[in-house]
């Protein structure tokens, strides 16, 4: 919990309960939650929590850049606390996000050096090898 804490203090985040426990559930769960997932899970431990305080909570952490919102599906916002550039991939079968490694030099584009790129989002959809293999 010491570690969560300086990471919260690092990116200029008071380290109260909540936010440390939304932190902690967005690092041990890499399945990249929705707010009603981590407030259904986090609900149990933390009686007074509402789904406000963790939607403000991960709303935070974007803005400070410990976390980043992941749109790969629509009307869907899902969390993902690995703020490095990576792609994911999300199977069309069982619904699962899978994180991939990418190369930003090495993503071919048209836009001119007069623009500035802050932000990569790279996203697949398809059937993941698990579902292909239980489907054949």
């Amino acid at each position: 919990m010491a570690f969560l804490k300086s990471k919260l203090l690092q990116k200029g985040i008071k380290p109260s309960l909540i936010r440390l426990k939304v932190y902690e559930y967005l690092v041990n769960h890499k399945t990249h939650p929705t707010v009603d997932e981590i407030y259904s899970s986090l609900v149990l431990e933390i009686p007074t929590l509402s789904k406000t305080s963790v939607y403000n909570t991960l709303s935070l952490f974007v803005e400070k850049g410990l976390a980043q919102v992941i749109t790969i599906e629509e009307n869907i916002a899902r969390f993902d606390a690995d703020t490095s550039v990576h792609g994911h991939f999300r199977c069309k079968s069982c619904g699962k996000i899978y994180d991939f490694s990418v190369k930003p030099d090495f993503i071919q584009s048209s836009l001119s050096s007069e623009f500035i790129v802050d932000e990569i989002y790279v996203y697949y959809k398809g059937i993941c090898p698990y579902c292909k293999n239980k489907n054949n």
